[in-house]
Order: structure tokens, then sequence, then C-alpha cells
């Protein structure tokens, strides 16, 4: 078979797997750009890590449904924790709140990976993940997993919203438990496959480039697809002819455009549509 098409056959499901990350992370992060807790991905992506960690210590297979769920109720509890500080930000700062639970779930994940063999590769795959190696079996499961996310976001988008982007005060908590318990729904699967970085990367990137130039909400969103569509391509197709580590490389893609805009941004001007 021409070299070409091996290519095309290899790359084909990761690269679909790197369009629905930027589809549901985009969105995501306009959210948490607005709501102003930027490393509460990162924090939930520890902590998601860390239930993970405990299941692999536990004797669970790291892709067993059992290390999922861990991993999912673990970063449940999280989310009641930030929604509970949001509630309370007049005596507990949420981003400090966020900071600490990460803090605390890094450290954890050291200390537990310390008694697991191979606890180096552990690492590793928690921060880069492996999305060069999924198959269409776990496109189609995290496609079905990220299209109920979507139809809750959209059933009751007015008030996830109105909490995001308008009346902070909105709901008493249980709307910002709801985002947060969705937001936690769609790390854990997105951590077991891409890993902390790369999921950081798709969550805002796009959405930080997008406000660089829109104020609507629909004008962000689809920039910052666009954008993510470009950047999967671009990394994706660089680091197999290159013979990089993809998932690293796509963090580098991302990461470089917000930092090349800031240093350009006095000869491009740039303002807001």
């Amino acid at each position: 078979m021409h070299p070409t098409m091996d290519a095309i056959r290899f790359l084909a499901a990761p690269f679909v797997m790197c369009l629905i990350l930027a589809g549901i992370h985009c969105y995501l992060g306009l959210h948490v750009l607005a709501r102003g807790v930027i490393f509460v991905d990162l924090s939930l992506a520890q902590v998601a890590a860390f239930g993970a960690t405990l299941a692999v210590l536990w004797g669970f297979d790291h892709h067993s449904p059992a290390t999922y769920f861990v991993s999912l109720g673990s970063t449940f509890l999280a989310a009641a924790l930030f929604a509970l500080a949001r509630r309370h930000e007049k005596l507990f700062s949420q981003e400090a709140i966020i900071g600490i639970v990460y803090a605390f779930a890094s450290a954890a994940v050291v200390l537990t990976v310390d008694k697991i063999a191979h606890g180096a590769e552990h690492i590793k795959d928690l921060l880069v993940g492996q999305v060069l190696w999924v198959t269409w079996h776990d496109v189609v499961k995290t496609a079905l997993i990220y299209g109920a996310v979507s139809i809750v976001h959209y059933v009751f988008r007015k008030p996830l919203l109105a909490v995001s982007f308008g009346n902070h005060e909105a709901g008493n908590g249980k709307w910002d438990f709801l985002f947060y318990a969705l937001f936690g729904v769609v790390i854990t699967s997105s951590v077991s496959l891409a890993g902390v970085l790369q999921v950081f990367a798709y969550l805002i990137v796009p959405a930080v480039v997008g406000t660089l130039f829109f104020t609507t909400i629909r004008a962000r969103l689809l920039f910052g697809w666009a954008l993510g569509f470009a950047l999967s391509f671009l990394g994706m197709l660089l680091s197999y002819l290159w013979d990089l580590p993809a998932g690293a490389f796509i963090v580098v893609c991302f990461a470089a455009v917000p930092v090349i805009l800031l240093l350009l941004s006095p000869v491009l001007k740039l303002s807001r549509r």
C-alpha cells in the first residue's frame, strides 16, 4: 500500500479524536474564561489523574471501566467543592481553592506513583496522553459521552450561560455544580486519552485567542473551532512527519499561537470585532 494511504489510515482516528476534543473544550473554555477560573481545567484534570492513579494502585487496568469511574468520582467530589467555594467567595477565594486542590492532587499523584511499577511511564501518559494510539472504538465512545454532555448543556443553556456570562449569583449553587460535574465528565474522558497538558491547551488557547478578535459568544466559538481544527491537523501531521510525540507537539503548536500574537500585538494592533 502507498505510504500516504498508510499515514492517512494510521492518523484518521487520532485526528477525528482531536476534532472532538477541540469541539467540546473550546465551548467549555469560553465558560471558564467568563468565570475567571482559568486553571480549573488543570485542577480537575489533575484530580482525574489522581483518581486514575489510585485505581491503578488498587490493581485495575489503566483503561478499564473501574479506573474511569474512580477517576470520575474524584472529579465529582472536586466539582462539589468548587461549587461550594463559589457560593462562599467572600470567605474563600475560588481561584485559591482551585490552586490548592491542584497542588494536593499533584502531590498525591507523585506519592501514589511511587508505589506503582513503571510509575514514570504512568506520569508521562497522564501529562501528554497517548492520543496517537486511540482506536475508532475510543472515538465513538468519546463522541457519545461528549454528545450527552452537549445535550445537557443545550437543554439548560439559559441558566448555565447566565451563571457564567451574566448573574453569578443565580441558581443557589446548583447550576455551578451542574457545570462543574459536566466539566468533570469531559475532563475524566479527555485526560485518559490526551493527558493533562493537551486537554488544557484545547480548553484555553482557542477561547483566549477568540476573545482577542470577537466579542460575541457565537463568533468566539466558531473561530475557536476553526483554530482548534487547524492546529490539530498541523500538529498531528508535523509530529508524524518529524517522528515526534503527537500529544506534546500539539501542545507546543497550541501554546505558540497566543505567545506569537502577544509579541506581535503592537504591530498587528489587535482589536475585537
